[in-house]
């Protein structure tokens, strides 16, 4: 739910998880470490109301104007109209510095560094202002009471003029910024770590917020925010109707093929012929006009297109007629936030009705976070996608090429509404492979293995295999000794 009358921060994602914004008037801390992006954040608050035909302020306490301005050309901000109150140290700072010897600092700067704050607030009167750091009036006050007395006196004089602040703290184990955090009304707290950039709403007063951490950028532009999936935001009607292969042994063993809207698992050992199952979904999705997408965690593009060509699959025509859309997804390049944006924009900006991840094992070593984390956000991606009406399928590797039989190495079977299974045989000593459903929860199935081949005519679904018993282990038994080998 998203309040009217918020201010924008300027960064894109920032006002979905403040759920539109900052309320005008109040004061607001960004924390972080250094290099976090506590600044950025900063320009893009003030850009934003100068693009807007209103007044902002930067009063920098620590970093040159000039630097600053050159830090902003460099990110791509355009800095036009905007107002600064330089207050950093010059170098007559240490060339007079024996002076703080005989006066305590607060009878040297504080006067006139305030009065020279309040005096520029009065003549510009902008919409917004922001401090960078506010900390450092920490080092100009007697104590920490007389700062906070400044701080809270300064905070209300922005309020009855007002105007909206944003100011960063330099939160240090000497100098902790706790005084702060309760003199704000909210908190914004940047952080980098292994799994990447991010950014956590941990106070904002009067009104709700999207919680927990959320994955954060910085490219040419500025910052942009990728918030958390929450699946229950979206939803979209759509009819259930079952969607063919186009491969009628295929739909015969599904009873007429895999649902709208449901997660379809395709599991099985390296090279026994699982993405091109699910190629072969997209390939009849083509042929109604419907586009899909392949996120690829496994196999690089260029290996796909020759293998699809040259099994009658028709995949560079399909990405001609932006049928189909394949993304290659290189390892640590995306977090899970990311990701499910790049998922979203693909549904509701390309409206992609299936959506293929290949496969379950190469997303979990491919896209930064740790293992509950992924396996919590794969969940979300589903979730998301069935509200949405789109169809997924998820390609899971087992690790055995024969032997005993393993749904998936990952433990995630539950997030399958259909459970479809590839496997090798060896079979009077030749090598075959076979198909079979473990479970449809929209529909009845059928419960018989049957022959299945990869042929220069694509997927073909063979006979039955009534003949043969112990076909899980891999390596299954006549059930006549007499009886000749399974034909190919």
């Amino acid at each position: 739910m998203y309040h009217a009358g918020r201010l924008s921060t300027g960064v894109d994602g920032l006002d979905d998880i403040l759920h539109g914004g900052l309320v005008p008037g109040r004061t607001y801390m960004v924390r972080g470490r250094p290099g976090t992006g506590k600044s950025i954040l900063g320009l893009h608050f003030l850009t934003d109301a100068t693009s807007n035909d209103s007044d902002a302020l930067y009063i920098n306490l620590e970093e040159a104007e000039s630097d600053i301005r050159h830090n902003a050309d460099s990110l791509g901000f355009d800095l036009d109209g905007l107002e600064f109150l330089d207050l950093s140290p010059d170098s007559d700072f240490f060339v007079n510095d024996l002076s703080y010897d005989i006066f305590a600092p607060d009878e040297v700067e504080e006067e006139s560094v305030t009065d020279e704050i309040t005096q520029r607030i009065r003549e510009l009167d902008p919409d917004r202002v922001f401090i960078d750091p506010l900390t450092q009036l920490r080092y100009l006050s007697a104590d920490n009471y007389q700062f906070r007395k400044q701080v809270l006196s300064f905070t209300q004089f922005l309020k009855e003029q007002g105007t909206t602040v944003l100011f960063t703290s330099q939160d240090t184990e000497a100098e902790p910024d706790d005084d702060l955090q309760f003199m704000s009304d909210g908190i914004i707290h940047l952080d980098q770590a292994a799994k990447g950039r991010t950014i956590e709403i941990t106070k904002f007063r009067g009104t709700d917020f999207e919680g927990g951490e959320h994955s954060l950028d910085i490219e040419h532009g500025g910052i942009t925010v990728y918030p958390n999936l929450t699946p229950r935001q979206y939803e979209r009607e759509f009819e259930a109707e079952s969607i063919s292969s186009g491969v009628p042994e295929l739909d015969q063993l599904l009873h007429g093929g895999i649902e709208r809207g449901t997660v379809t698992m395709i599991t099985g050992p390296a090279g026994v012929g699982k993405t091109t199952t699910g190629l072969q979904f997209m390939k009849e999705a083509a042929g109604r006009g419907e586009r899909s997408v392949i996120y690829s965690f496994e196999e690089d593009k260029g290996t796909l297109l020759h293998r699809c060509e040259s099994i009658n699959i028709p995949i560079h025509r399909m990405l001609d007629q932006e049928a189909l859309h394949i993304e290659e997804i290189e390892a640590l390049q995306l977090s899970t936030d990311q990701f499910a944006h790049e998922v979203r924009r693909q549904v509701e900006e390309e409206d992609a009705k299936i959506v293929m991840i290949d496969g379950v094992v190469g997303y979990q070593l491919a896209l930064r976070g740790d293992d509950q984390d992924l396996t919590t956000e794969l969940h979300s991606i589903c979730k998301y996608l069935k509200n949405m009406g789109v169809t997924t399928i998820l390609v899971s590797e087992t690790q055995n090429i024969t032997g005993p039989f393993q749904v998936t190495q990952e433990g995630l079977s539950y997030l399958g509404d259909t459970i479809m299974f590839l496997q090798h045989l060896e079979v009077g000593g030749e090598l075959e492979k076979s198909i079979g459903v473990l479970k449809k929860r929209t529909s009845d199935f059928e419960r018989k293995m049957r022959e299945f081949q990869i042929t220069e005519y694509g997927v073909q679904i063979g006979d039955q295999l009534t003949d043969l018993h112990g076909v899980l282990s891999g390596v299954p038994e006549l059930d006549d000794p007499d009886a000749e080998d399974l034909e190919p």
